[in-house]
Parts: structure tokens; C-alpha cells; sequence
């Protein structure tokens, strides 16, 4: 299913993230502009068209009015320096054409229950080859998560508790010294604790995102 980036109606425009509905029944709304005035129709319309495209649950950003919905999450970015513990250094395997798949799958199949994950699809994997970056990382042949490092942004997903600073750790050694930027759900406490454990902190709000299809 496509997002809409441009969902005008007669009381504003709004963007429309549908990729999630076939998979987590989860659709996303950016309110771009809204008439003085007709927010809640606007919002009602963007709801509507959201719910028939099978979406379960919908979360919505970008207006001062959406404050007096219950909250989602916010989504927080995290600045620190790459640092390396070389006692838990493991083995980096770059992405590969025969293990986009794999890896995409692995992707998904852990951010499933993270606020704002976000699934990557078939599409998503020729942006995961071309741009490079993305890693299996390996100890003695067990998987202990993956990472995707892109213009000093990093992704990193742990297979397990406690594998994640491993993770970490083998993906800044590709990056000594550098900045680092990070983004995360302030929902997902076990991620912002090993963040700030290695040095990230907390700079910036990027975006609320609040809960609007059964509050309307």
C-alpha cells in the first residue's frame, strides 16, 4: 500500500504513511495545513480514508491541537561520539544481494513492537544495497543483531537483551571519533538506557505522535 504525500480536502492537507496497514495495521498522519478553524474535520477525513484502508490503529502529528489526544510517543533524537569498547568488538558481515531479505526480515521482525518502527519492504532493500552500510553483526556464528550506518545516522537492532551494546560498539568502531546521531521512540526505555549508558544524549524532540482514531 502507498503513503499519500498530498492528501488535500476542502479543510487542508495532510500526508498520509499507509505503507504499515498490511502490516501492522498502522497508519500514520502528518497534518501539513489546516483551514483556521477546521482542524477536527480535517482530521476526521484523514482518519476516515485511513480506517477504510484497514488501519486498526492511527497516530497523527503536526498541529498544537492534536495535544488534547492521548500520546503515542515522541520520537527523540540522541547525539553522542562513536566510541569503541574493544572487548566487545564482534564480526561485522556486510549486506549482500543473496541477505537483503534476511536481514529486512530480521528488521521488521524485531521493530514489530517498537512505537513508530517502521517496516522496510521489497523496495526498501535496492536503498539498503545502493547506499551500503547495513551489517549483520556476528559472534562465533550467533547472530547478535543488525546495523544500518548511513552519513554518521545509525540504526541498530539487538537480537536479544543484552546483545545491543555488542551492537553498538561494532558498528561505531566503522566510525571512531565521529558524531553520531541517533533517533528513538521515548516509549522504547531499554534502547534510551543503553544510549545514554554509551554517552548519547537526549537533543531534540523531532516529532509527537498521538493516538486519534478512537478519540475523535
Amino acid at each position: 500500500m502507498k503513503d499519500i504525500p498530498f492528501f488535500t480536502t476542502d479543510y487542508g492537507v495532510a500526508g498520509l504513511i499507509l505503507k504499515e496497514v498490511p502490516y501492522q495495521k498502522e497508519a500514520y498522519i502528518r497534518i501539513l495545513e489546516a483551514q483556521p478553524g477546521y482542524f477536527s474535520e480535517l482530521l476526521k477525513e484523514c482518519v476516515g480514508f485511513c480506517t477504510m484502508a484497514g488501519a486498526e490503529r492511527i497516530y497523527a502529528t503536526g498541529h498544537e491541537e492534536l495535544q488534547a489526544f492521548p500520546l503515542h510517543t515522541a520520537i527523540l533524537e540522541m547525539r553522542g561520539t562513536a566510541w569503541v569498547d574493544r572487548e566487545k568488538l564482534a564480526n561485522l558481515f556486510p549486506v549482500t544481494e543473496p541477505t537483503v531479505s534476511r536481514w529486512r526480515a530480521f528488521h521488521n521482525q524485531k521493530m514489530a513492537h517498537v512505537s513508530n518502527g517502521g517496516t522496510l519492504d521489497m523496495g526498501d532493500e535496492k536503498e539498503i544495497l545502493t547506499k551500503g552500510g547495513a551489517y549483520f553483526v556476528h559472534d562465533n556464528g550467533t547472530l547478535l543483531g543488525i546495523g544500518w550506518m548511513e552519513d554518521c545516522h545509525l540504526l541498530v537492532v539487538a537480537a536479544n537483551p543484552g546483545s545491543g551494546e555488542r551492537v553498538m560498539h561494532s558498528m561505531m568502531s566503522l566510525v571512531e571519533g565521529a558524531q553520531m546521531v541517533l533517533e528513538v521512540a521515548s516509549t522504547n526505555a531499554r534502547a534510551i538506557r543503553l544510549y545514554e549508558k554509551l554517552g548519547f544524549c537526549k537533543t531534540a524532540e523531532v516529532s509527537r505522535w498521538y493516538c486519534v482514531k478512537d478519540s475523535l
